[in-house]
């Protein structure tokens, strides 16, 4: 079984960070392990409370994961600390970690600042240079650029330039878009479009946290960035499509839609005949 491997942030609610990030994982077949770098008091109306976790604990999390079962694939999603963030990435180039998909997390879906000023910096000369592909929504690449992004030129200059300096790919997600969902994938110094279904659903907590994890699965099972994106993409869309609706706010996805209630029953009977 391939493992993945979520550094990430706890979320209260069981919408984004680590928990979205093993429910995607499980979805995909795959054995989730986590390396949590922060608490946090969120549910799908708002970030209420942050409570970083120690450096050296970070570190230490790490040390366990790849001393004993060394995950296939990294996923990295919110990390608000600049010495968290520094930990993470010399713990990852001691341990040569492979396909390595980053996640800027800055702010949630529901509201709220997860990433501290000093981090934005931090994680981008620390962490996306490690990175196979990097994820930022329009939003996360207006900050980490400086620049407006509107139209599709827009996000090819964006993606150029948060592109500097790295040997992986940048992932712009088109989801902020007002008529389409189409995200840009700036590959090998080329652009690749995908377009995307707008799906009519409030709900889309942890999308971003889902979408990078599902990227992570792909490249564990081997294939290429490109490939891996459009399957991601396809699982995410389908997530959408299933239209849970949970809270009082931008509610979490239905990341097992892909498991039907009658099959399970049908395999735990089976089991129970069995035994």
């Amino acid at each position: 079984m391939k493992k993945v491997l979520s550094i990430a942030g706890s979320d209260s609610s069981g919408g984004a960070g680590i928990q979205a990030d093993i429910k995607t994982i499980t979805a995909h077949g795959l054995y989730a392990m986590t390396a949590i770098t922060a608490l946090t008091a969120q549910n799908t109306t708002g970030v209420y409370g942050v409570q970083n976790v120690p450096p050296e604990f970070v570190a230490k999390q790490l040390d366990c994961i790849f001393q004993d079962i060394c995950p296939d694939a990294v996923k990295i999603g919110m990390v608000s600390d600049s010495q968290i963030i520094h930990a993470i990435a010399e713990k990852l180039r001691e341990y040569e970690a492979e396909n390595i998909v980053a996640d800027p997390v800055m702010s949630a879906t529901s509201g709220g600042t997860l990433m501290q000023k000093e981090a934005e910096k931090a994680i981008k000369a620390e962490l996306f240079p490690l990175a196979d592909v990097v994820t930022p929504n329009l939003l996360e690449a207006e900050i980490l650029t400086g620049m407006n992004i509107h139209t599709g030129k827009d996000m090819e200059k964006a993606a150029q330039i948060i592109g500097e300096g790295m040997e992986g790919a940048v992932l712009l997600k088109g989801g902020h878009l007002k008529e389409t969902a189409d995200d840009l994938l700036y590959f090998e110094g080329k652009f690749i479009w995908y377009p995307g279904e707008k799906v009519e659903n409030p709900n889309t907590h942890g999308t971003g946290c889902t979408l990078s994890s599902a990227i992570a699965c792909n490249l564990a099972k081997g294939y290429d960035v490109p490939e891996s994106v459009r399957r991601a993409k396809a699982y995410i869309t389908g997530a959408l499509r299933a239209q849970l609706n949970l809270g009082n706010g931008s509610g979490p996805l239905n990341h097992m839609y892909a498991l039907r209630k009658e099959n399970v029953e049908t395999i735990f009977e089976k089991y129970m005949t069995e035994t």
